[in-house]
């Protein structure tokens, strides 16, 4: 790309990966890249935008990130950006920003001469054609990620009692059986009670406690959820703010008090994968349709 030379991407990606080493359960690109422009003095250029619409400071940061992504330092999926502990390592010994980068690059076209196609020697000095391939990468990432900013929207935005509902509908398609679903008021901390078979005559029994919030779920709130577990229960919770680490260690580590918790990707993914199963006004409550991409390398 014109006018953005190796250390000044290498500075972007450095800048990069310490807000991502600050937060290890990684961060929303969208967030990520806000950030980042942020923290950054940003050049004319790069405030710039191309023919298409799209920000050069996004595009440039996106492409340079797919080096990192075939290198082993960035996980992305569901629009979330993760660093890995190589990525720790090189960001740790790899201090200057061009050399990072530099090895990221590296790293990429050992993958790339590692894939069926041309030989490494043929692809030697070929950054000119890497573009268009990386353009299907980030058309692809990007559309993840507005895909699934929606459905977070969407299920953050629902009415309390609708997702209840909606929980309620997905334990019914994966076959439980539902015997109970809080009406509007205190409810105790169980929203939902759900069995093995229609009668409730075998164990284990299912309770369940869902959250809209958009914090996670701390060790403390577990263990209030726990505390009304019995011997022959077992909890699920749903929290779409997700859980923090000690919340997820403690939940992993239990062996009496048996509980699954179910973050918004666990839940979503569940929703899809028994889609089919769904009642006709349990679709109404989030209605999902595929679409089909040709996918990147």
């Amino acid at each position: 790309m014109p006018d953005i030379t190796r250390r000044r991407t290498g500075e972007l990606l450095r800048k990069l990966f310490d807000l991502l080493l600050e937060h290890s359960e990684g961060l929303q690109a969208r967030d990520a890249l806000a950030a980042l422009a942020n923290s950054v003095q940003l050049s004319e250029y790069e405030k710039g935008f191309y023919a298409n619409g799209a920000r050069r400071f996004e595009k440039i940061v996106r492409f340079a990130t797919i080096d990192c992504v075939k290198a082993g330092w960035l996980v992305k999926a569901k629009g979330r950006w993760t660093a890995t502990d190589a990525g720790r390592d090189a960001h740790l010994k790899l201090s200057d920003p061009e050399a990072f980068y530099r090895q990221a690059v590296k790293l990429y076209w050992q993958w790339k001469s590692s894939q069926p196609g041309p030989t490494a020697a043929a692809l030697e000095g070929a950054e000119t054609a890497e573009p268009e391939s990386k353009s299907v990468s980030i058309t692809f990432e990007e559309a993840e990620e507005q895909a699934w900013s929606e459905i977070e929207q969407f299920l953050k935005t629902i009415q309390p009692y609708e997702f209840q509902d909606l929980v309620g509908s997905l334990l019914r398609a994966m076959g439980y059986h539902v015997f109970w679903i809080a009406p509007p008021g205190k409810d105790g901390g169980i929203d939902i009670v759900a069995g093995v078979d229609p009668l409730a005559t075998r164990p284990p029994r299912i309770k369940v406690q869902v959250k809209r919030q958009v914090q996670a779920v701390n060790v403390e709130g577990l263990r209030s959820f726990m505390a009304l577990l019995g011997d022959g229960d077992v909890g699920l919770f749903v929290s779409l703010g997700g859980f923090t680490k000690d919340a997820q260690d403690e939940a992993r580590t239990q062996e009496k008090r048996r509980v699954t918790l179910v973050d918004l990707e666990a839940l979503v993914n569940l929703w899809v994968e028994h889609y089919a199963k769904l009642t006709d006004e349990a679709h109404r409550r989030l209605p999902l349709k595929p679409i089909y991409f040709l996918a990147p390398e």
